[in-house]
């Protein structure tokens, strides 16, 4: 049985797997929009629209930067923003029809490079890894979504 530190190596050798798969097929699919970028428009179409505020701490970044970032996406037309009905001072930012399909380009083209990753393993092993990804998910307090999967963490 693999001790905690051994598990902790593994885990961290596949992230930079995981990583190296989001990383190429975001390129596939948009060059110009950063790792950072595509993650504030995951959450955006997993949770519908945001308050600046909600979407700063769901990014865990600070408010500039969170700003500057959908500036750019908007600038791309990727995002909108607008002042909320109940109240003006509040922002919210939203995907637009062009940032979903471009989460959902993004998504399958890594699901079909995990796939194939997946698919060089033994059976036994992706049950195993299946499993043991689910646990490392729940552990971590990710709560499947089944009306969005983007295959991200939300």
């Amino acid at each position: 049985m693999l001790g905690l530190e051994e598990v902790t190596e593994a885990v961290l050798s596949a992230s930079r797997v995981l990583v190296a798969v989001a990383a190429r097929s975001l390129a596939d699919v948009a060059d110009d929009v950063t790792l950072p970028q595509y993650r504030a428009l995951v959450l955006l179409c997993g949770h519908g629209a945001l308050g600046m505020s909600a979407l700063t701490e769901l990014l865990g970044c600070s408010a500039s930067t969170a700003t500057r970032l959908c500036d750019r996406l908007v600038a791309k037309k990727l995002v909108q923003r607008r002042h909320r009905e109940a109240n003006r001072r509040e922002v919210e930012v939203e995907a637009t029809a062009a940032g979903g399909r471009l989460v959902a380009k993004v998504t399958a083209r890594r699901r079909a490079e995990i796939t194939e990753i997946l698919g060089a393993m033994s059976k036994r092993d992706r049950a195993a890894m299946g499993a043991a990804l689910r646990a490392f998910a729940a552990a971590a307090g990710e709560v499947p979504d089944p009306a969005w999967a983007t295959g991200w963490a939300l």
